[in-house]
């Protein structure tokens, strides 16, 4: 099979979009498939990432204020599936590139579309109110659904809001995590004692510096803790538009800024070697990130307004309402856990999400057998 994937809004270097694609589409080429992905870039670019899986790259505008996210021209994806001609179209964009469900529909082409994000809480961060925001999601979604075969929702709370529409082609897929990357045989205590700088807990919050991942609860997690006299220190590795901003609200507070760590074994040391990780987002579909936490053997607290409420369990982790109090509370918390009870906790609940379950899921909903 000819499997083609899409997605704008692609990490120019990192994200739980891009990291989502590479490990789905190695699974298809495991499978025996042939894969191209298509995503937009600064220049164009024709690659092969492995054997069967081949990138490749569209020259796209930079869309303001996002710190390097692109998006391009539907019609000129449309001009490169014509040349293509895949035997499945998989879709990761339900914006920009919404429209090529009925691309498909018109060639015969089975096609699925994966919700990474819920379109109503996307608009309510445009500042729409959110019975307004829920109206409008449900008339695109209404539109969306019925020009693909499937919608593959990673999470309960990413089904809501194809169930308020009483959508019957809705597939549940969750995403995985690379168990083998991310364990908890990479704690490294040297490096904590040099990130602690003194401090008695390490805190870790990894993502994307932008405005939706609410960066700022896991600052003033920081804070509200430091101020109780808590000796703990905030690291936040992640890059975006929001770092200025950030790095002033953290400004005397035991908070330290690496800033993007382009190792993803860097990544996996850091995540290891924490007591904590903070996942504040209350968009989240899935959360990759946190799973990552979790595979790594460091629980995690998380808003209850997100997918992440649906992964965590009382032994590895706390979903807790939007205010940095509650999450320096379940802090606090977690730490009182004995570190082998909640680190053994933590791995045993990432265990549940391995990447060929997810890869398995998806070719259902692709209908290859």
């Amino acid at each position: 099979m000819r499997i083609v994937q899409l997605a704008n809004f692609y990490g120019p270097r990192s994200g739980g979009l891009r990291t989502a694609l590479h490990h789905l589409g190695s699974g298809y080429a495991a499978a025996g498939h042939q894969v191209t992905l298509v995503v937009p870039g600064r220049r164009h670019a024709d690659e092969r990432l492995a054997p069967n899986v081949r990138r490749i790259t569209l020259t796209a505008a930079g869309i303001p204020g996002t710190g390097g996210y692109r998006a391009v021209d539907p019609w000129r994806v449309r001009a490169l599936l014509d040349h293509l001609r895949p035997d499945r179209l998989e879709v990761s964009d339900r914006v920009t590139l919404r429209g090529m469900g009925r691309w498909a529909a018109a060639r015969g082409v089975p096609s699925v579309v994966i919700s990474h994000e819920r379109l109503d809480r996307l608009l309510e961060q445009f500042l729409l109110p959110p019975g307004l925001a829920a109206r409008v999601a449900d008339r695109a979604n209404r539109r969306m659904a019925a020009s693909y075969d499937t919608v593959v929702c990673t999470t309960e709370f990413a089904h809501q809001e194809f169930d308020r529409i009483g959508a019957r082609n809705v597939a549940r897929v969750p995403l995985g995590v690379d168990l083998r990357t991310f364990t908890p045989s990479r704690r490294d205590r040297g490096l904590k004692a040099s990130l602690a700088d003194g401090a008695d807990a390490l805190l870790v919050h990894c993502g994307r510096l932008s405005p939706e991942k609410h960066v700022e609860r896991s600052v003033d997690t920081a804070a509200e803790l430091h101020a109780a006299g808590h000796r703990v220190r905030l690291v936040i590795a992640g890059d975006g538009p929001r770092r200025e901003a950030l790095e002033r609200r953290a400004a005397g507070l035991p908070v330290t800024f690496l800033g993007y760590v382009g190792k993803r074994t860097d990544v996996a040391t850091l995540l290891a070697t924490a007591d904590v990780s903070l996942a504040p987002g209350p968009h989240e579909t899935f959360g990759l990130a946190a799973l990552e936490a979790l595979a790594s053997g460091t629980p995690i607290v998380v808003s209850a307004s997100s997918a992440l409420r649906e992964i965590v369990r009382p032994d590895c982790g706390a979903a807790v309402p939007d205010h940095a109090p509650a999450f320096a509370g379940a802090v606090n918390a977690l730490l009182d856990h004995p570190e082998r009870t909640r680190r053994t906790a933590a791995r045993a609940r990432a265990e549940h999400y391995p990447w060929q379950a997810a890869v398995e899921g998806m070719l259902t909903a692709l209908r290859i057998p």
